[in-house]
């Protein structure tokens, strides 16, 4: 059950994260791939030290990194690692500790295994799907598993630190949730759910890519969570756009899925991110496949 590849994806986890934090601690500076999208030395360092040693331990795997230009990987089909050296730059910048290195692999198309390491902190998810989830912190290693949770209101959602957007007001004051907590990094948010510290992760926004989402998806299905695009359909890694047009949804278990999908769709359609169902259009998705 990938058991050599999860042994590799946590140990450069942890050597990348090292690399972040000897930058961390300088006054460095901050550049910008476009707006509001910034980028430091420690992505470019971290990203080099993960595609050259994947690269060296699984030749014959596909390789998406995000600040790897060449990204034509993607279109292959088989295993693809999915890599984001430093999720969360915008908590990096701040200096707040929120932020990730996310080492994720696709088999076929569909997240498989996940890693994502806090170096603030020392705290490092990892999961297999099919297999087991596990959180180590410091010398010490716990079981990750969702919470039972499903009743809206007493749902703790986890929302971005760094934006939030008036859709997310909406979606809380429709489902009646009264818990929320903030936090960075796709994968920080996500390791809280899988921790029982958090039940609801719902990102209203195509600004998302596949290196964002693959790893944490792994780690959260791992640990019995459910993992969707706003629509409730299962994402699919491969092809030329990399983007999560359609935004993520993460939660704890399939009942609190049902009881907040339909709300989901509406909130993502019309803000423009789902196309307006047709009248006949099936109510299912693909949701059992992101189980």
């Amino acid at each position: 059950m990938l058991d050599r590849e999860l042994v590799e994806a946590v140990k450069l986890a942890r050597e990348a994260g090292q690399i972040l934090m000897e930058i961390y601690a300088t006054d460095f500076d901050v550049d910008f791939k476009g707006e509001a999208d910034p980028v430091t030395e420690a992505d470019r360092r971290a990203n080099e030290l993960l595609v050259r040693r994947l690269r060296e331990s699984f030749p014959q795997d596909g390789l998406v990194a995000e600040e790897t230009e060449d990204k034509s990987d993607s279109m292959r089909r088989g295993r693809c690692w999915y890599v984001d050296p430093l999720d969360g730059t915008k908590e990096f910048v701040s200096k707040n500790g929120e932020f990730s290195v996310m080492i994720g692999l696709a088999v076929d198309g569909h997240a498989r295994l996940g890693v994502v390491y806090r170096p603030v902190g020392n705290r490092l998810y990892r999961g297999v799907v099919g297999d087991s989830a596990f959180v180590d912190v410091g010398d010490r290693t716990f079981s990750l598993g969702v919470t039972r949770v499903s009743d809206p209101r007493e749902l703790r959602l986890v929302v971005s630190r760094s934006h939030r957007s008036a859709s997310t007001d909406a979606l809380v004051k429709r489902l009646g949730i009264e818990h929320e907590t903030a936090s960075g990094s796709v994968g920080l948010k996500v390791g809280l759910i899988a921790e029982r510290e958090a039940d609801l992760y719902v990102h209203l926004s195509e600004h998302s890519s596949a290196w964002d989402s693959c790893a944490p998806e792994a780690i959260l299905r791992a640990a019995g969570g459910v993992f969707t695009d706003l629509a409730g359909d299962a994402f699919v890694y491969g092809g030329a756009d990399l983007k999560n047009r359609r935004g993520l949804l993460a939660c704890n278990n399939h009942d609190t899925f049902t009881r907040v999908i339909d709300v989901v769709r509406d909130v993502a359609t019309e803000n423009g991110l789902l196309d307006e169902p047709d009248e006949d259009e099936d109510e299912g998705g693909a949701e059992d496949e992101a189980e």
